[in-house]
């Protein structure tokens, strides 16, 4: 009971630093969850197109004008170079489409008179340029079967109106699954910065030559002694992992009451479990108070950086992916990222999600055995 107060007494000095990670996996995680696209259905996107039409407007060429007005917002302008240039240039409009004269007479001779285009190179552009292309490569289509221009332009509204019926063959709700699991990437952070912190303190105060004095020479067994610390550490752990869990309640939702979030909540225990064997490692190698700070922002910090919790794996470089194998964040968020998108959820999907598991109590192990022989080695120097 002494040693716990005791314990009690040093994370009481640790409250800050505890309540900064806590702010920022609130702050991050609610600023992700309001960025989040929760739209269900699709609008259409319309780029910004001017044209200059030099030919008739009846038949063929009125037919491709339309088709252009109906997908694409007409922008007004003089019809002069400079002024065209300047509207690309400031992204007044995406697209420009010069229709030459007699382009109506030339396209029914079969002679494919060219429309010259200008463009800013984005991706509306893109858009205006495929809109032209689908329309001029089904109207080439039709002027080889058919010759009368009435029938071709019937056709080719006939064709181009028809839309594509899409059917959600998926029922994963993605954008909770998301917001998920970018809550738990984060708690890597957090989990970590948290018990390194506490934890490193806890034992550096606790490896004081003048404690160490005191508990030598106190009614205290040295077995009960460090029983009493580790379950002291063990305790402080839970209490911070459940804390993340119940907020992630919170912040993230009604997923997390699917076998998705027990997945999610499982993974980070056992990360959890992770974090504090590696703890317990620094802490025993730790001599100077003074040196938590910047082991916290190396460790915490470096594994959150390369393992995905801040950036998306799918962002990072390929070597940098390679490095994170040799650290347990990366298993910990791999998990995370593999549950977003898992649809069905039994013995073989999890497969994966079991191995990364595994992998993470593996690196729990060696920390362990290094702590041990870590004690060893100053069990016998004392």
């Amino acid at each position: 009971m002494i040693v716990f107060k005791t314990f009690l007494k040093v994370l009481n000095k640790c409250k800050v630093p505890i309540l900064i990670y806590t702010v920022m996996l609130i702050f991050f995680g609610g600023f992700n969850m309001q960025t989040s696209d929760t739209a269900t259905s699709f609008t259409e996107s319309k780029p910004d197109v001017y044209i200059v039409n030099l030919d008739v407007n009846e038949g063929i060429t009125k037919n491709l004008v339309e088709y252009m007005e109906k997908h694409s917002n007409i922008i007004p302008l003089e019809n002069d170079e400079e002024v065209i240039n300047d509207a690309i240039f400031y992204r007044n409009i995406n697209y420009m489409m010069y229709i030459p004269k007699d382009y109506r007479k030339d396209f029914l001779e079969g002679k494919n008179p060219t429309i010259e285009i200008k463009s800013t190179k984005d991706y509306q552009a893109s858009l205006a340029n495929m809109l032209l292309e689908r329309y001029l490569k089904v109207a080439n289509t039709y002027l080889e079967v058919v010759n009368d221009e009435d029938k071709i332009i019937e056709n080719i509204n006939r064709t181009l109106e028809k839309e594509v019926e899409v059917s959600l063959t998926s029922k994963l709700d993605v954008n909770e699954l998301s917001r998920a699991s970018f809550f738990y990437n984060f708690t890597n952070y957090c989990l970590l910065a948290g018990t390194i912190y506490v934890i490193c303190l806890v034992l550096a105060s606790f490896n004081l030559e003048r404690v160490k004095k005191r508990t030598m020479v106190s009614s205290i067994k040295l077995g009960e002694y460090n029983r009493s610390l580790f379950l002291a550490n063990l305790v402080f752990a839970i209490v911070l992992w459940l804390f993340y869990v119940i907020l992630s309640f919170i912040l993230v939702g009604n997923i997390m009451f699917t076998m998705h979030g027990l997945i999610y909540i499982i993974n980070s225990f056992i990360f959890m479990v992770c974090a504090l064997a590696l703890s317990f490692l620094i802490g025993n190698m730790l001599t100077n108070k003074n040196a938590i700070n910047g082991i916290v922002n190396v460790i915490a910090l470096g594994s959150s950086f390369l393992c995905g919790a801040f950036v998306p794996m799918e962002w990072l470089p390929d070597f940098v992916i390679k490095i994170a194998h040799i650290l347990p964040s990366y298993w910990y968020i791999k998990t995370n990222e593999l549950v977003k998108s898992l649809e069905v959820i039994n013995l073989t999907s999890l497969k994966p999600v079991i191995f990364n598991m595994i992998m993470i109590l593996v690196f729990s192990m060696i920390f362990i055995l290094g702590t041990y022989v870590v004690s060893a080695k100053r069990r016998k120097k004392d």
